[in-house]
This record gives C-alpha cells, structure tokens and sequence, in this order.
C-alpha cells in the first residue's frame, strides 16, 4: 500500500468515526427537545381541560341560577292563584289572571333556558372526557420521558466519551499536517470531509473534476482536494471504505490488547 492510500484510508476510518459523533452529539440535542415539545403538548391540553372544566363550572352555576329562579317563580304562581280566589271583582281578578299568564311565560322561557344549559352541559362534559383522556396518555408520557432522559443521557455521554478516545487513538495514525488539513476543512464544510469520486463526479458536491485531476488523483501520488467543494477525494476503486474501517478498528483493538498484556506482564 502507498503512503498517499495510507493516509487517505486513516482519513476515511477518522471520518467514519467522526460521522458517529456527530450522530451522538445529534441524539442528545434531540432528548431535551423531545421532552420539550412533549411538555408545550402537556401544557397546551392542560390549558384546553382547563378551559373546558371552567365553561362547565360557570354552566353549571348558571342551570343552578335557573332552577333557583324555577322555583321560585312556580311558587309566585301558586301564591298568586291563591290570591285569586280571594278577588273579590272582576277587574281585580283579570288583572290576577294576566299577571299568573306573564309568570308562566317567563316561567316557560327559562325551562327552555334551563334545557339549552343541559345539552350544553351535556356537550362540555363529552368534551372533557376526550380532553381528560388524551391529557392523561399525554401526562404519562411526558412523566416517562423526563424519567429517562437523564439516564439516556448519561448512556449516550458514555458512548460519546468513547468515541472520542477511539478518535484521538485514530487522529494520532494521521500525519499531523494531514490531520490538519483535514481538521481545517471539517470546521468550514459539512460532512463529509473525504469523498469518493466516481466517473469523474465528486462525491461531495456532485460535480465533475478536471480531467487532469482525475489522472493524478489515479496515480496516489499526493491527496487532492475537489476544485469544487474543496474536500479532500480519492478514487473509489482504489479501495473499499467500509474495509478500510473495519482495518482500523481492528488495529486499534490490537494495540489494546497488546497494550493490557503488556500492563498484566508487568504486575
């Protein structure tokens, strides 16, 4: 293997770590999102079982108003009929009977009032059960997800703490001036930083390179960058990138072991 095939395979293994990373680090910007949102869900059908529980308090306290008024106007209605047969002129009487008329009417009108406030009633209650409902599924949720994050968190801080030893043990293959190119463009691009090229099309940008740099780029006498995007290429013929992990990760776990050895030989 060249040296130039070398350094781009490192680089490859380093992005793919790199790659990993930035996955972790994306997970655990999400968690707090996720309960964020859960809890503006929370609130927001709080706020609505709130809201409903409040129109029924106040429909509630408006059919005990009317039923009160109800009441109290059958029992006018009685007293007045009993007045009436204590009338002793026609007038007076007429006057009784049209008095009782107007108190049933009124009398009528707030039983349709008091019925109105029933399916009313009626209608927030079914309102309520469904709201309750969905707040309580929501409720469990949330209470559930604010348990875990922590202790997904913690996981994932582990995991991250991990990758980033794995990284630092796999920047040290790199040459430094490499690593530092590479570095300098990772902090300017997104991922990825190395790409293939494929038919004379960069991988990174989707735009085809000179034709001269795709020569030279064959011959790995040095690593190119794209003239497009700037990332750094190599040829994907030149070998397989999920290989050249797989090679440098077992060469890490290598060094480990030889590393634990080597401490067990000296205790």
């Amino acid at each position: 293997m060249t040296l130039y095939k070398k350094q781009i395979e490192q680089l490859v293994a380093l992005q793919q770590i790199d790659h990993e990373i930035f996955n972790i680090r994306q997970e655990i910007k999400k968690l707090p999102q996720e309960v964020s949102e859960m809890e503006k869900q929370f609130a927001a059908i709080n706020e609505e079982r709130s809201r409903i529980s409040d129109k029924m308090e106040y429909l509630t306290s408006q059919e005990k108003r009317v039923n009160s008024d109800i009441e109290e106007d059958v029992r006018r209605i009685e007293d007045s009929k009993n007045k009436m047969m204590q009338v002793e002129n026609t007038r007076e009487y007429h006057a009784m009977i049209r008095e009782v008329d107007n108190m049933e009417r009124a009398n009528r009108t707030r039983e349709e009032e008091k019925m109105i406030l029933m399916e009313e009633i009626q209608r927030q209650q079914d309102l309520f059960a469904d709201v309750d409902a969905r707040y309580n599924e929501v409720k469990a949720e949330y209470e559930l997800k604010s348990r875990n994050l922590q202790s997904k968190l913690d996981e994932m801080n582990a995991e991250l703490s991990k990758l980033m030893e794995r990284r630092a043990d796999s920047a040290r293959e790199v040459p430094p001036p490499v690593l530092s190119r590479y570095e300098f463009i990772r902090e300017r691009l997104e991922n990825p930083v190395i790409v293939p090229v494929a038919n004379c099309v960069c991988k990174g940008c989707n735009i085809a390179i000179p034709p001269q740099t795709f020569i030279e780029l064959q011959k790995i006498q040095q690593i190119l960058s794209c003239p497009n995007c700037q990332r750094l290429i190599y040829w994907e013929e030149h070998f397989d990138p999920s290989a050249a992990f797989r090679r440098t990760a077992q060469s890490e776990q290598s060094g480990q072991s030889e590393a634990t050895e080597t401490e067990g030989s000296e205790e």
